[in-house]
Parts: C-alpha cells; sequence; structure tokens
C-alpha cells in the first residue's frame, strides 16, 4: 500500500498528456509532432509515468508501434474523462470569449468534406476568428476512439460506443455523362441500353463501405474501365468525357458539363451521419459547429438532392 501512495505522490499529471496521444497514434514520433516536442522528450515522459505508477503501460513492436497493455488500457479510460473534465471545467470558469475558442478538428467522407463542408467551414472560421478547425476529408473510416477527430460524419451510423448521433441529411446520387461523351456513343433510352456503356467506378474489394457500392448494385453486370478509392478522382475522370460515372449530385453540380442521365430510372438516395463523443459534445466549440453544420446542411438540402446547383451559406 506504502509503495502505491509514493508513486501517486510522484506522479506529475502533465504526463497524461503525453501518454494520451501516444495512446492515440501508437509512435512517438507522431505524438512528438502533435506535441510539439521531440521524441526523446515523449519516451522520457512516457518512462516517468510508468516509474510513477509502477507499471508498464505500452509493450513496443516494430510493427505495431506502442501497444497498449492491459494497465495502458484501464489508465487510457481515466486519462481520457480527465481529459474531459479539464476541458469542461476551463469552459465553465472562462469568459464568454473564451469558451469560444479553442480547435476542432472534423472527419468527413472525401467528396462531401472536399465540396460542401470546407466551403461551408470557410464561412465558419470567418464568423468565429477564435476556433480554429482542421477537416479530414478522407477515402476511409475516422476512429473516435482513437481521437483521429472531434466529430465525424460518415456514411454510416455507428452501431455502438459512447457517441452521440444524428442523421444529418439525404442526398442523392445520379448517373452523370458530359456531352461530348452522349455525342460521340450509342443513345441511351433506357436502363438496358447501358450495357454498351463503359463507366468509372469504385475499386470494389477496397471500398470502406457497402454503401459506396452502386454500381454493382443498380447496374449488375456494368462494366467498369477505370476504378478508384476516391470519388473525387471518378468526379476528375468524368469530365474528361469518356466514361459514365454514378455521383453525388452535390459534387457533380460543381461542374455544369456533367448532365444527369436516365435521371428517373436510376436514383439512388443515401445519408450521412454526424456524432461525436460523449464527453465533448457539450463543449461549446463542439456544439457551436455541430448546430452550425445541421443548420447549413438543412438550408442545402436542394443542392444535396440534386434540385439545384447553387449553394448556399448561413446568414
Amino acid at each position: 500500500m506504502q509503495k502505491n501512495i509514493t508513486s501517486l505522490g510522484s506522479l506529475n499529471w502533465d504526463d497524461l498528456k503525453f501518454f494520451l496521444e501516444v495512446a492515440r497514434t501508437r509512435k512517438a514520433s507522431t505524438a512528438a509532432k502533435r506535441l510539439a516536442v521531440d521524441y526523446t522528450t515523449v519516451s522520457r515522459r512516457i518512462s516517468s509515468l510508468e516509474s510513477a505508477l509502477g507499471t508498464l503501460l505500452f509493450e513496443k513492436s516494430r510493427t505495431s508501434g506502442f501497444v497498449l497493455t492491459a494497465e495502458g488500457q484501464r489508465l487510457l479510460s481515466y486519462a481520457e474523462s480527465i481529459e474531459s473534465t479539464l476541458h469542461m471545467a476551463c469552459e465553465q470558469v472562462s469568459g464568454s470569449g473564451v469558451a469560444l475558442s479553442g480547435h476542432v478538428r472534423m472527419g468527413c467522407t472525401e467528396g462531401f468534406g472536399s465540396f460542401f463542408i470546407t466551403p461551408q467551414l470557410s464561412h465558419f472560421v470567418d464568423a468565429y476568428p477564435a476556433i480554429s478547425v482542421d477537416i479530414l476529408p478522407l477515402p476511409h473510416f475516422i476512429s473516435l476512439s482513437k481521437r483521429e477527430a472531434d466529430i465525424v460524419i460518415a456514411l454510416e451510423r455507428p452501431e455502438h460506443g459512447p457517441y452521440v448521433c444524428c442523421k444529418l441529411c439525404d442526398y442523392r446520387l445520379q448517373l452523370y455523362a458530359t456531352q461530348e461523351y452522349l455525342d460521340k456513343h450509342p443513345p441511351i433510352r433506357r436502363p438496358a441500353d447501358l450495357g454498351k456503356h463503359q463507366f468509372i467506378s469504385y475499386v470494389d474489394d477496397l471500398a470502406f463501405s457497402s454503401e459506396l457500392l452502386y454500381l454493382a448494385n443498380v447496374l449488375p453486370g456494368a462494366s467498369a474501365n477505370l476504378r478508384s478509392t476516391s470519388v473525387i478522382a471518378q468526379f476528375v475522370a468524368a469530365q474528361q468525357g469518356r466514361s459514365l460515372a454514378i455521383l453525388p449530385c452535390f459534387l457533380a453540380a460543381q461542374d455544369p458539363r456533367l448532365l444527369p442521365v436516365l435521371p428517373e430510372e436510376i436514383d439512388i438516395t443515401r445519408q450521412f451521419w454526424m456524432y461525436c463523443r460523449e464527453d465533448l459534445r457539450k463543449l461549446k466549440r463542439i456544439t457551436l459547429l455541430w448546430d452550425y453544420i445541421r443548420e447549413v446542411t438543412e438550408r442545402n438540402q436542394g443542392l444535396l438532392m440534386g434540385e439545384t446547383r447553387e449553394m448556399q451559406f448561413a446568414d
């Protein structure tokens, strides 16, 4: 018992910040960059924390990096709780000007993040210059549990976890081609005519969600002569006028050369879900950005559903 008391007495609480970064990134070098220190500082602070607690928190592997031990896993939940409590405490005791400041990281699907969320966030940071925002428009799953982002917009609702989640919006996808393509290829009057055409699509076995496999679901047997894991790459390829592509309407709307093909027959609706950790949801900067994103997506239902090409911004 005396050993534990001595260990806690020598604990440097600031070491928990280093522990959290290493636990989330699994690399001391990456944690060092995020904390703006050098590698040796991170290594020393982790060793100091392990000595203070009298236990090993990480197993070090050449392939997997810093992997939490069972004791490290237990400490992680407490450390994250302490971190969240400190954030909340700072907001509660600070003035409103200080509370509406800080940093937020938002993860999002690639196309929606690049072509809708980023333009909207440029207006948000103008309105709230004390809040800095990172936008991560990536063609893969983003983990909240590893704190890769504070808020995530995804194609699917999380099945479990300590998250607050809401349906953000519906959005529509349609089949698109340029006029140049339509002029040079056999006419398309009905879905059966599409068997004579080439498509741009996803690499099926590398798609991070089954929600992306539009072509196989809508037009079984359709031939894709060009595939990409990136919807933006598909968008750019469709602009070249050599293939057809199923694209979100909000993305195709960026280029008036892209025309909907068989819009009555090929009409796909999907959803975006927004979620964040329960312990962050009450932070004022998170609430502010959360509400802002909900407002601007509601305002842009026409764009998201392919009824207009004009993007609207908050007043």
